[in-house]
């Protein structure tokens, strides 16, 4: 039996859930998760007026059951009067259904009708589907949301709770759980609506109306995160560290070993009985409600890809600090990052490219590719006249560097940077100093070699940072320039990783076969160009 009178979408069996719950102190938007209620619309009307329509439910079903006992009474009572003569007035007058009126209602007093928990903290969720859960806490969002000058189309809410709700909603599913059963019901606690999502489908329609429309959503590049907290977390836990230690090992970062996490953990291994020995089944009366700790916003990620040149012998790749003290007052990376950081608005970046050039190493040609993501960017969108002008301001800004080819790429794209790290080539220009005086005809033979493969311990200038191991690499092709006796260019296309200054030199015979063994005499390297490095990404850009 359905009533249709009634809005919520209540069925005669969640009668006796309904009733136990109200009973216990929960709120009204609680005894609907706990009915599986997932029409969202049920969650969105004013919490009192579903307490309403709670009791009336719970009156009408009383009702009707104790109208069809008097009816039933009557019944039996209008026969027997039928076959007795028929009585004087006097006597009529006593048997006259206002007393059984009066009887019904003195039995329907004695009924344990849940108490009106109008001023009560709720205690399953402590407040969070009450006061915290309406206009007031959707335009403290929005505020937020507006002071952060965030450029978002849509949104995603989430909400961080405190652990001890876990433990109340577990005691709460004790509390009808032997109701349930009883009534031969089919309910399980995972059909249980999740507080959060109750929290969501009341709160989603008043933050976007705050926030002038602003579709809040699923699943959004956007996510506004509201964390509640609560000061008897701790004490509502406590007895489950004693009940499964191991689920509670302390962490440097969190303030309580009881996360969310955990707690779920533990009451997924302690036995009910266990668990009724040490905490109050149905939960006892919270002193206080949820209080609202932060409101954060985060946008995800966005990347930037280009290619640079680097014209300067004196500019690391990246911050180049050693023991805490700064030795370039530059980078590569802080050149190009401080316009970008500023034009997306963004928290902070990490930078990643294609290889890397040593210090004294130039970086000519098409360049070298290289990306950026951009945290927690404020602006995320960037026309393509923006990003030129991005482009222009990076170029402008030093002459030390230069930027091609920027634009915005996907997460997934910047993989193809990565992609084939070990398989792309690279071509170099290195200027060559030789001990012994050479001829134009001495470094002739050079041209010739092809496929050259040498193996390449980890050289010492490394050492600090890279594992200790043999590498093969491949030079596929030299070229020589005679400059003078003791000088020559030396342009090389390799497999990437090579380390061409090891070549030159020989790092001690550490890199062998070496051009101090081709050239059988003492050489060392005094200049060296990145030629170019052959990775087809990121697209090309026209000028």
């Amino acid at each position: 039996m359905t009533f249709p009178d009634i809005m919520l979408p209540l069925k005669d069996k969640d009668k006796p859930i309904v009733q136990k719950l109200l009973s216990a102190g929960c709120c009204a938007r609680c005894v609907l998760r706990f009915c599986c209620t997932r029409v969202q619309a049920a969650y969105r009307q004013p919490e009192q007026d579903t307490l309403k329509e709670l009791q009336a439910f719970i009156c009408s079903t009383e009702d009707s059951a104790a109208s069809e006992s008097t009816q039933e009474k009557d019944k039996s009572h209008d026969a027997a009067v039928s076959e007795a003569p028929e009585d004087p007035p006097s006597k009529r007058a006593k048997l006259d259904p206002s007393g059984t009126d009066a009887q019904s209602e003195e039995g329907a007093a004695s009924v344990d009708k849940p108490r009106d928990k109008e001023t009560h903290v709720c205690v399953v969720c402590l407040g969070i589907l009450q006061e915290l859960c309406g206009s007031t806490q959707a335009v403290k969002i929005a505020e937020a949301v507006k002071a952060e000058s965030y450029e978002f189309d849509t949104l995603v809410l989430s909400v961080s709770l405190p652990a001890q709700l876990c433990v109340r909603e577990h005691s709460c599913w004790l509390h009808v759980k032997k109701e349930v059963r009883e009534k031969g019901l089919v309910l399980d606690k995972d059909d249980v609506i999740q507080v959060k999502e109750a929290f969501k489908w009341t709160m989603q329609g008043l933050v976007a109306k705050e926030l002038g429309g602003v579709a809040v959503v699923t699943k959004s590049a956007f996510e506004v995160g509201v964390e509640f907290t609560h000061e008897a977390t701790d004490s509502d836990c406590h007895f489950l560290a004693s009940a499964c230690p191991d689920c509670f090992k302390p962490t440097k970062n969190k303030e309580s070993v009881f996360t969310r996490m955990a707690v779920v953990k533990a009451l997924e291994k302690i036995p009910d009985a266990r668990f009724l020995k040490h905490y109050p089944c149905p939960p006892t009366q919270p002193s206080s409600c949820c209080s609202l700790q932060d409101i954060q916003c985060l946008h995800v990620s966005v990347f930037v890809a280009g290619r640079y040149n680097k014209f300067c012998r004196s500019l690391p790749q990246t911050p180049w600090v050693i023991d805490g003290e700064r030795r370039m007052e530059s980078s590569v990376e802080e050149l190009i990052a401080a316009p970008v950081l500023s034009a997306f608005r963004a928290d902070g970046f990490n930078f990643s490219s294609s290889g890397r050039e040593d210090v004294d190493v130039r970086t000519l040609g098409n360049g070298r590719p290289f990306a950026m993501e951009l945290l927690n960017p404020h602006k995320s969108r960037q026309s393509r006249v923006e990003m030129k002008q991005l482009q222009e301001t990076i170029n402008t800004s030093s002459d030390k560097i230069r930027v091609r080819d920027l634009q915005i790429v996907s997460r997934e794209a910047m993989s193809r940077m990565k992609e084939g790290e070990e398989e792309k080539t690279k071509s170099y220009t290195a200027l060559i100093w030789t001990q012994k005086p050479i001829q134009r005809e001495d470094i002739a033979f050079i041209d010739d070699i092809k496929e050259l493969t040498l193996d390449q311990k980890t050289p010492l200038r490394v050492l600090h940072r890279r594992a200790l191991a043999v590498r093969q690499r491949v030079i596929h092709s030299m070229n020589a320039r005679f400059l003078d006796p003791h000088h020559f260019y030396l342009g090389l296309k390799t497999q990437a990783g090579t380390y061409i200054k090891e070549f030159v030199h020989g790092d001690f015979g550490r890199t062998k076969p070496n051009l101090c063994q081709l050239l059988k005499t003492d050489t060392d390297i005094l200049e060296l160009d990145v030629e170019s490095v052959d990775v087809d990404w990121p697209p090309a850009i026209p000028e």
